[in-house]
């Protein structure tokens, strides 16, 4: 198991563990816990970048669920960078996509007043948690799946378009390709 590479500055307590093959389900919140995934066309855009992402970057997404204000994924470790490199991806590419466009003139405004550049649209950090077991990936893929039913937005997992919960219930393909890939990685017994 190796620690985050770079030699990355990380805030007192948070470590994340790369190398290992483990899967990781990554918590990321919006920017002071605002609704900017409020919308149904938010959601899918996030969504058509994280897909976009997984090819790109060549991991698994074995779960997704997107909130209002946060989103979780669990993944595989990905062929190309580390989770944290798909985070920075999956955060700047939505970011841009979903932030309003502001004129040129507003931009000019702020500068004339010392507003710094753009507003944010995620937390800076994101929270990773290594899945090493298969208990623990149907704990989180439970967890997951039944957070709009916790939070009252439906009242069956099945109802909530942007999750993987229908793909495990019925088999349907939504926007982002769950377990596709699965088997070659636990053909090398790379994941539990």
């Amino acid at each position: 198991m190796l620690p985050i590479p770079w030699g990355l500055s990380m805030p007192s307590g948070l470590h994340r563990t790369y190398g290992a093959h483990h899967l990781h389900l990554i918590t990321c919140s919006c920017y002071r816990r605002l609704p900017f995934l409020r919308s149904a066309r938010a959601r899918d855009r996030f969504l058509v970048i994280l897909e976009q992402t997984r090819r790109r970057y060549r991991f698994v997404v074995v779960g997704y669920v997107v909130m209002p204000e946060h989103m979780h994924v669990l993944i595989t470790e990905p062929e190309v960078g580390s989770p944290s490199t798909v985070m920075q991806v999956l955060k700047q590419r939505s970011a841009r996509s979903l932030l309003p466009r502001r004129r040129r003139r507003d931009r000019r405004q702020r500068e004339l007043f010392g507003e710094e550049g753009q507003r944010a649209f995620w937390q800076a950090r994101f929270y990773d948690f290594n899945v090493w077991t298969a208990k623990k990936r149907v704990e989180k893929l439970r967890y997951m799946h039944r957070n709009p039913v916790k939070r009252g937005l439906v009242e069956s997992p099945e109802q909530w378009r942007w999750s993987s919960y229908r793909h495990y219930l019925l088999g349907e393909a939504g926007l982002v390709q769950v377990n596709v890939g699965w088997g070659k990685i636990l053909f090398r017994g790379r994941v539990a």
